[in-house]
């Protein structure tokens, strides 16, 4: 069965200038990058009735509690997604997730600004993380 909301979103993606890297309508997932924004190999799964947005951000190679605080507390300041933890404890991802049935253009533009502001403004501290230098 065709996923009757893969068409819209990846329709938007092209309009907010988004490349579409793989595109999956049977999967119901779609990977875009957009360099101008900082944001390489997002992976958007469409699937009724979520939309979920998930964007690798770096490994930790010396997990801390000091690193996870930190983690945590920036995720107050982000308008829209969060920092998540994957299965290891490891891997920085940002995650956002949305209601597809009611989603607009302007709201997945909204996340994808957000998580466009969170690479520019929190970038060094993410490299420093990825370099093992704590919070």
């Amino acid at each position: 069965m065709a996923n009757s909301y893969f068409a819209t979103i990846h329709r938007h993606l092209l309009t907010l200038g988004f490349d579409i890297r793989h595109a999956d309508e049977t999967d119901g997932i779609l990977v875009v990058d957009n360099p101008e924004m900082g944001i390489r190999n997002l992976v958007l799964g469409c699937g009724d009735p979520l939309l979920i947005l998930e964007q690798y951000l770096l490994e930790l190679p010396a997990p801390s509690c000091e690193v996870y605080q930190r983690l945590l507390t920036k995720n107050r300041d982000i308008i829209h997604g969060a920092f998540a933890l994957d299965e290891s404890g490891r891997k920085v991802i940002f995650r956002d997730t949305l209601q597809i049935e009611t989603l607009d253009m302007s709201e997945l533009e909204a996340v994808l600004n957000s998580l466009s502001l969170l690479l520019t403004e929190f970038s060094d501290e993410l490299i420093g993380f990825s370099r093992g230098l704590g919070a």
